[in-house]
Formats: structure tokens, sequence, C-alpha cells
């Protein structure tokens, strides 16, 4: 499968409290609207919102510690409140005062917490493989396990990642993900089976650069925020939701769907990765969003 030609240009923006975020653009024309990335993922994972010509300026960043960004002093402060300081502050480098809002997995809550803290800045919201808060507790429910057993299953596995990462991130750093390994990702469905190898390739690759350490200190970070208050949030939403999706409940996305006003549920035959696993289908539905809030 040959590589589909993406285009996307870093840059740095520092947040409230001065932290050094590694932001990244596609330059594309047409309306902008900022991206709230899965926890630790890159611009990799997005094929159809990378390319030149997808219609869509895509604002976003890597988040603290990933991709180029530093981490903040305070080893702490990789938290709800620090996130959305992150994205206010790639706005506000951007020049945009109000835009969609579109997140993925541990991004949705991010986009739900901005769109009700500041709702003067969200137009509204895309939601994908995502719930707005108890992000961990949604996990795992292929499995059939009780939400607080899922939750403590996946904290309990963040500590033992932070306690260990760092004995362990001379291997994972440097471990080469290659073609065979995109196609096992592919084959057990971990990733989507339609997934373009290449772009698995890229997105993992891109993953592992992380020390596991850091990795596990982001994912408890997220374990001390409480569920977003969905009546403060007033904007169109759509929630796109995968059936086989391990780490984040189709049915808590359905769930919290019917507690919002304004809002469109999808589900489809996916796993987490809709982004690389379904490109096209999660840029047609952007626009759909987008479309739908011009005509309001």
């Amino acid at each position: 499968m040959t590589p589909t030609t993406t285009r996307v240009r870093y840059y740095d923006v520092h947040s409230a409290d001065g932290t050094r975020l590694r932001a990244w653009t596609n330059d594309a024309d047409g309306p902008t609207v900022l991206l709230c990335n899965g926890l630790g993922t890159n611009p990799h994972a997005w094929p159809s919102l990378t390319r030149p010509d997808c219609g869509v300026r895509i604002i976003s960043w890597n988040h603290r510690g990933t991709g180029g960004s530093d981490r903040p002093k305070d080893r702490r402060r990789v938290d709800l409140d620090a996130f959305v300081e992150d994205a206010l502050a790639v706005m506000d480098d951007a020049g945009v005062d109000r835009c969609v809002v579109m997140g993925w997995s541990a991004g949705v809550t991010v986009a739900f917490e901005l769109a009700g803290r500041h709702p003067d800045r969200v137009a509204g919201i895309f939601a994908v493989n995502g719930v707005p808060g108890n992000t961990l507790g949604t996990s795992l429910k292929p499995l059939h396990l009780p939400g607080p057993v899922a939750k403590a299953v996946m904290v309990g596995f963040a500590h033992a990642g932070r306690a260990t990462g760092r004995y362990i991130s001379a291997i994972t750093t440097g471990l080469p993900v290659t073609a065979t390994t995109a196609n096992l990702l592919r084959w057990t469905r971990i990733v989507d089976r339609n997934s373009d190898p290449h772009v698995v390739r890229e997105t993992v690759q891109e993953m592992l650069s992380t020390d596991p350490d850091w990795y596990a200190n982001l994912a408890l970070g997220l374990t001390t925020h409480r569920r977003v208050r969905l009546s403060s949030v007033k904007v169109p939403v759509t929630m796109l939701a995968g059936t086989h999706d391990m780490l984040t409940s189709a049915v808590a996305m359905r769930t919290a769907a019917e507690r919002l006003d304004d809002v469109i549920f999808i589900e489809i035959d996916a796993t987490h990765f809709i982004p690389f696993g379904q490109p096209e289908l999660v840029l047609a539905e952007l626009k759909n969003v987008l479309k739908r809030i011009d005509e309001e």
C-alpha cells in the first residue's frame, strides 16, 4: 500500500505555566479545527487530516513530555487543568477565538472540559472513541468487566508502568516497528484490519519514543478528574464509537450522548483506532459537523 502524501508543520507554543509544547498544523485551507489528541499520540494517526487537500485546517499539539514537547517542571502538571491550558495556548497562538474542537480517546475529555469552562471558545465537538470524564472506568467493556473493576485494573497497570518503565525504556524506545509488527496488530484486531500498515508503523514507532514511565504518569494524571458536567455543554456534538473498542466503551459513549441536547451518535464496526482505521469516515463526519454548525 503506497503511503499517503501528508503535510505537517511543527512549531513551539508555551502554555500558561511556561511549559514548551510541540504544536503542529497541516496548514490546509479551510475552517480551523482544534484537535485534542489521544494520550501520547501524534499526527501520524490522522492520515486523512494531514493531507494538504483535506479541506480543514487542523491545529494540535503533542502532550507534555511526548513528541518533542517538554515535561513540566512540576511532574504533577499532567492533569485535566494543564491539558485545557495547553489547548487554549494552541488556540491563542494560532489567533483562533472560537472553533470546532475534535477529541480522540482522552482528548474527548479535554474537548468537553474546554467547552464547559470556556463556552465562548468552542463552536462544536466531534468526539471519537472517548467519553467526557472517567476515561479509564470505561475500558475493557468487551471483557464484561464492571466499570470500577476495569478502572482498578487500568490504574494498577499504570502504576506498574510508572514504577518499572524507566528500567525497560531502553528496550521499548529502541524497538523497531516493522511491517510484520503492523500486520500482527491488524490480524489480532488491536487496530482495525483495514488500517494502512505504513500508518500503523509510523504511529506506533512515534509513541514508543516516549518513556513508558512518563506515559504511565500521563495516564495517572487523568485519573484525578471527575466526570465532566454535560449540562454545561450547549454546542452541537457528534460522537463516533467503535463496537470493538477495548479502551473506551461504546455503551458509555451512547449513555453520555443521551445526556446531551444536540447530539448525533454513530457506532461502527471498529476498534479504538478509528482515526487510522477509518480515516475517510473521520474526515467525512468532521465535515458534517462543520456543515451542521454553519447551517444553525
